[in-house]
């Protein structure tokens, strides 16, 4: 009923994109909306989630005698779409090919692109405790002359120690060690040297560590499954980089964390290489680039890196 007055309502009303010509005769790559506010629901490792979004809507202008595109079109697409059916990538072809459609003839292409943070639940490394972690996440769909692609970013954060202060701080250890005893080692037992590592003041240094993150964006295979590609690129990329920050911790699980920093010593560099081969031997990515940021404690900038899978026309570093 009220879609039939709203009807009626705009019949009587003017409507300068129809009635119209442009005054310039060119076309448009891009027209839409942009920060479009929606929930979506999503179903994702047997899990049910409702997560605000914001969403980027666009059509191109290729009739280049048309005013404008019909806007409002594109929002009620969207809305109906995600009312109630599981966030999935049938679902972001569906509203691709509807986008065109409503444009009767204006459109040959359209894309999408929702912006949410993904919730999962992660077990601490010793204890029984477990946590949430959010992890940013953008899909986007193309749509061109009836094609479909489907990309998706990722931001990823995890913990990096400096190779180069770990061995700095190895040597600043094992010369106060020598000072410490360096009149004393006829009496040196294998228990004194255990006493000693435990004393605060025998650790003279520590390496630096810091926050680090890698940002994913990669192009998916057609006949991948969003919600089984996007938990494992982001379980193949902590894997790959041994060091994912933890939520809820007790000290067993905070050690555990010092002792995978020590046997995990990155660069930037390093990063960027674990997760280059981790994506290169993804059998859901078509193509990847990614950057890797350490924020470091010891400057004021940050360590950047970045690799792309360097496929002809793909993504460029």
């Amino acid at each position: 009923m009220l879609i039939e007055k709203d009807k009626l309502v705009a019949k009587t009303l003017p409507d300068v994109t129809t009635d119209s010509s442009a005054q310039i005769f060119e076309t448009l790559s891009r027209v839409g909306m942009g920060h479009i506010e929606m929930p979506i629901h999503l179903h994702w490792s047997g899990q049910a989630q409702v997560v605000p979004s914001h969403i980027n809507a666009y059509v191109s202008i290729d009739d280049n005698k048309a005013k404008g595109i019909h806007m409002s079109r594109l929002y009620i697409i969207l809305r109906e779409a995600l009312k109630e059916a599981t966030f999935d990538e049938s679902l972001v072809k569906n509203v691709l090919s509807q986008f065109v459609k409503s444009q009767e003839g204006l459109s040959e292409s359209s894309s999408v692109e929702f912006k949410f943070n993904y919730l999962v639940k992660r077990k601490a490394l010793k204890s029984e405790q477990e946590g949430w972690r959010e992890y940013p996440i953008v899909i986007k769909g193309v749509q061109n002359k009836g094609q479909v692609q489907i990309f998706c970013q990722l931001d990823i954060a995890y913990s990096s120690t400096c190779p180069c202060s770990a061995a700095l701080s190895r040597q600043l250890v094992k010369e106060q060690f020598l000072k410490d005893w360096q009149n004393q080692s006829d009496k040196l037992s294998l228990e004194d040297v255990a006493e000693w590592l435990t004393k605060e003041s025998s650790i003279v240094a520590t390496p630096h560590a810091q926050r680090s993150y890698a940002y994913l964006q990669v192009e998916l295979k057609e006949s991948t499954e969003l919600s089984v590609a996007i938990k494992k690129l982001i379980d193949d990329a902590e894997s790959a980089l041994g060091t994912p920050v933890q939520s809820a911790v007790k000290r067993p699980d905070e050690q555990e964390f010092a002792r995978l920093n020590a046997s995990n010593l990155m660069f930037c560099e390093d990063a960027a290489r674990k997760l280059k081969q981790a994506l290169n031997q993804s059998t859901e990515v078509l193509d990847f680039k990614l950057t890797v940021e350490h924020q470091e404690s010891l400057h004021p900038h940050n360590a950047v890196a970045v690799a792309v899978k360097g496929l002809e026309g793909g993504f460029k570093a």
